[in-house]
């Protein structure tokens, strides 16, 4: 098995993940729970959606994914019995909307409004939700939980990731290359029902799929911590 590759059961996963930036977990959901989830996203995103957005306030299947003890298992082991989900985003791959992502880190955070503190900036608002680059600290102190909803091998546009990168704070353009020019990437092929933890800070890019077809990810947002200075996460 690879080393960042773990079954559902392995606490030890919370030490790889701490170091690398990332894990995968097997078998996280059940059946029943995945084909749940595919019907109660399929009904809102319709059959040409590719992306759906403030999915913890549209979608009560994905509050309560969000709150399961499995996730919530995953979640308590890096952030601790006090972290929230923060953010709710469905991604799909299909043959009609088939992209690739360049190497990134997620810098943006959703808030429930608009208000001009040191150090957050740049801002904007996607479908009526402010977002905001916070400080770096607030993003180091997050977690990503993506949930595959379909198989994903290396023909279906799986996520790369560079390990480690997320020790580093907010990378510039011209470090992100470097990174990308001198260390490996892992490619996260994952099953339906595993999860894909990530720090935010984690470098990640993905291909177009070779082979288009489903690929639906709930991707999930966890933090441990309210914001300063008066703001509030949008909690969508």
């Amino acid at each position: 098995m690879d080393a960042w590759r773990f079954n559902s059961d392995d606490a030890r996963f919370a030490e790889f993940f701490d170091h690398a930036g990332f894990v995968v977990i097997e078998n996280v959901l059940a059946e029943p729970a995945v084909a749940m989830l595919v019907d109660s996203v399929s009904s809102v995103i319709g059959p040409d959606g590719y992306a759906l957005r403030n999915l913890l306030r549209s979608v009560p299947a994905v509050q309560q994914l969000a709150a399961s003890p499995e996730i919530r298992a995953l979640v308590e082991a890096v952030l601790g019995p006090d972290a929230f989900p923060v953010k709710g985003i469905l991604f799909d791959k299909t043959a009609g909307a088939n992209w690739k992502v360049a190497w990134h880190q997620d810098t943006m955070i959703t808030v429930s409004e608009r208000m001009d503190r040191p150090g957050f900036g740049p801002w904007s608002l996607k479908e009526g939700v402010h977002h905001v680059q916070p400080p770096s600290e607030v993003l180091a102190g997050m977690m990503t939980v993506r949930v595959h909803l379909d198989d994903c091998g290396p023909d279906n546009g799986p996520l790369r990731v560079i390990p480690e990168s997320h020790q580093h704070g907010l990378l510039s353009a011209e470090a992100i290359d470097n990174w990308r020019e001198t260390r490996p990437a892992v490619v996260c092929s994952i099953r339906r029902g595993g999860v894909l933890l990530m720090r935010p800070l984690t470098l990640h890019a993905s291909s177009a799929a070779a082979v288009p077809g489903h690929r639906r990810v709930i991707h999930l947002e966890y933090a441990a911590l309210p914001l300063p200075n008066g703001l509030h996460w949008a909690n969508c």
